[in-house]
């Protein structure tokens, strides 16, 4: 397993734990180094915007004292949904991994695919700028949290 994929799975089952969102974790990497961490905080803080990868960037920009994450790569359990999607771009990020699919998040209870009928368009980003890796270590993850006492939202 990628050694950043395995972080990633490390902080989205701290989020989960903690009943802070889904089982959605990040970690942006910059020439070798991790720069930025998060996972899921959607009900944490009543932010339908906090999700993982949003966290992190946030995370990542902090620490670097830039918006621009330009050299960036992003690992990711879920693929992104539209709205972090669009932030990695905003933010320059090079290249987004990711574990589990959006089809995989909606198994899961999450509402990405009725996005993605709305928007599209992923398709001409895979393979490129997503890139698919460890989606069975990530299921395994998804596997735990339906068997949690969880909200979906």
């Amino acid at each position: 397993m990628n050694e950043y994929m395995r972080m990633a799975i490390e902080q989205a089952r701290r989020g989960i734990e903690r009943g802070d969102g889904g089982p959605f974790g990040s970690v942006i990497v910059k020439d070798g180094e991790v720069i930025g961490m998060g996972h899921n905080q959607v009900l944490k803080d009543d932010d339908a915007t906090n999700h993982g990868e949003m966290v992190a960037i946030r995370n990542a920009s902090e620490k670097l004292k830039n918006y621009d994450l330009t050299g960036c790569e992003l690992y990711t359990t879920g693929e992104p949904c539209h709205m972090c999607l669009c932030a990695c771009m905003w933010a320059n990020i090079d290249k987004i991994y990711y574990g589990a699919s959006i089809e995989d998040n909606a198994k899961i209870g999450f509402r990405d695919e009725k996005f993605e009928h709305i928007f599209s368009g992923r398709d001409k980003l895979r393979g490129n700028y997503l890139v698919n890796i460890d989606r069975e270590a990530c299921l395994d993850l998804y596997k735990e949290y339906e068997e949690m006492d969880k909200t979906i939202y």
